[in-house]
């Protein structure tokens, strides 16, 4: 029988890529049961990840391969619901949607993805931008809304969605410690250089990477090929963060260490190679890497 894997179960206070309790996979943790999914908890302040401080995690146990933070040589993000909010479209029409901005920005999310993951499975790949717009067409469909207008400002915003809070300041604070960082996304090159230029990131990331070079979406393994063969790097001297716990967890298959940024502070996945870390935004991830010192 081969050896227990072993895990390092940390603080989120503390630096989750440093060694801490260890013990063989499956072992009973103190204070736990050992087959309890770890949930999130509110931390010694009270707050949950998503109000915390500006570069705070939540005190929370998480489970992860131990990992030095100098072995981390570059970071690799989601661009979609990590970098960029993808409410901000529909938010923005609130004047003409009214009421209707918060449903119609969940249905136009939710079957955006469908539609990735069902062209995937069908081999009839068209490119992030078609997808957007069949998704919004069912989601105003489903509303009742049929205005060309409305259509067309909405998809223009898509180009030019607004990045999250945090997200420039933390993409500043990698590079400069010294950081490679990367976007690997659905997106086409079209929509990734709006979405970039308009956050006035581009001197903060070294790469930009579409999954048209591919030609299939997320999560096929190709697509995170791509960070290996563009930054020269093995995925396990990378992490990947996304918004998307399906994403992560495609991510850590490959080999990369994960972040999951559970924005909404929803419950875990049940599926195979769980993510590694998970905060509530992208503001400590400079300290889980190494960047914060």
């Amino acid at each position: 029988m081969p050896a227990a894997r072993e895990r390092c179960f940390v603080s989120a206070m503390t630096n989750p890529f440093s060694g801490a309790e260890c013990r063989p996979e499956g072992a009973r943790p103190q204070a736990r049961r050992a087959n309890r999914p770890i949930r999130r908890r509110r931390g010694a302040t009270g707050h949950l990840a998503d109000d915390l401080p500006e570069g705070t995690l939540p005190a929370e146990e998480i489970a992860m391969p131990l990992l030095e933070p100098d072995d981390i040589g570059a970071c690799v993000f989601d661009a979609y619901g990590t970098l960029f909010d993808v409410d901000a479209a529909a938010r923005n029409c609130a004047a003409e949607l009214g009421d209707a901005w918060r449903p119609l920005a969940a249905t136009w999310r939710q079957k955006q993805l469908e539609y990735t993951w069902l062209r995937s499975l069908m081999g009839r790949h068209v490119d992030f931008w078609r997808v957007t717009g069949d998704a919004l067409d069912h989601a105003m469909d489903g509303l009742g809304l049929d205005d060309d207008a409305l259509r067309d400002r909405l998809m223009d915003l898509y180009l030019t969605l607004d990045a999250y809070p945090e997200a420039k300041d933390v993409l500043a604070r990698l590079k400069s410690a010294g950081m490679r960082t990367a976007i690997l996304s659905n997106g086409t090159p079209r929509m990734l250089e709006a979405a970039v230029g308009n956050a006035g990131i581009a001197d903060l990331v070294d790469a930009v990477l579409s999954v048209e070079e591919v030609g299939v979406f997320k999560p096929h393994p190709s697509v995170y090929r791509l960070g290996e063969e563009r930054l020269g790097l093995p995925a396990g001297r990378m992490s990947f963060q996304s918004s998307n716990a399906w994403d992560a967890a495609a991510a850590s298959a490959f080999g990369y260490r994960a972040v999951w940024v559970n924005r909404l502070g929803r419950a875990r996945e049940r599926i195979p190679d769980p993510p590694h870390v998970e905060i509530g935004t992208l503001a400590g991830l400079p300290g889980i890497v190494g960047a914060g010192r």
